[in-house]
């Protein structure tokens, strides 16, 4: 346990607040909790915020994709976002064997289908086809890693 005084060093919490909690120990715990909760909430933040930029790059650069202001592709940043968290594990469930038998070359084929998806779930952003879908998700993926570098690790 730490003593009080160390506790105390928490931003954000007032030192009355941390007396209100009867042990150091809990009041640790909370401080922690607090911490990476602001953490990670910022680190989302700025994930998406550099995604929509990737996003916006990407369709000034390719001419099947298109984008109608900054907002639509934070709009297609935050929806990429859920698609990638919800739908593609099922995807990559149910296609394993394909996944398999192609050494993982048809991942590239389920990024295309989640761009797919996000074209139809957000209006003002197009893909003009599955190719251009392919060649998007792969150049999506080289400017989020070299972008999402700058954050350091996760």
């Amino acid at each position: 346990m730490l003593p009080l005084q160390q506790v105390t060093k928490c931003n954000k919490i007032s030192f009355l607040q941390i007396q209100k909690i009867k042990t150091p120990e809990i009041s640790r715990r909370f401080c922690i909790f607090q911490k990476l909760s602001n953490y990670n909430s910022m680190n989302f933040i700025l994930r998406i915020l550099l995604t929509a930029l990737a996003v916006v790059i990407l369709a000034k650069l390719l001419p099947g994709v298109v984008v109608e202001d900054y907002l639509t592709a934070v709009i297609v940043a935050f929806v990429l976002a859920i698609l990638n968290l919800l739908v593609k594990p099922i995807l990559v469930i149910f296609t394993l064997p394909v996944t398999i038998l192609t050494l993982g070359l048809f991942l590239l084929v389920i990024n295309a289908v989640i761009i797919l998806l996000a074209d139809a779930f957000v209006t003002g952003f197009g893909v003009s086809g599955f190719f251009m879908a392919l060649i998007f998700s792969l150049l999506l993926s080289l400017f989020q890693s070299l972008l999402f570098s700058i954050l350091g690790k996760d």
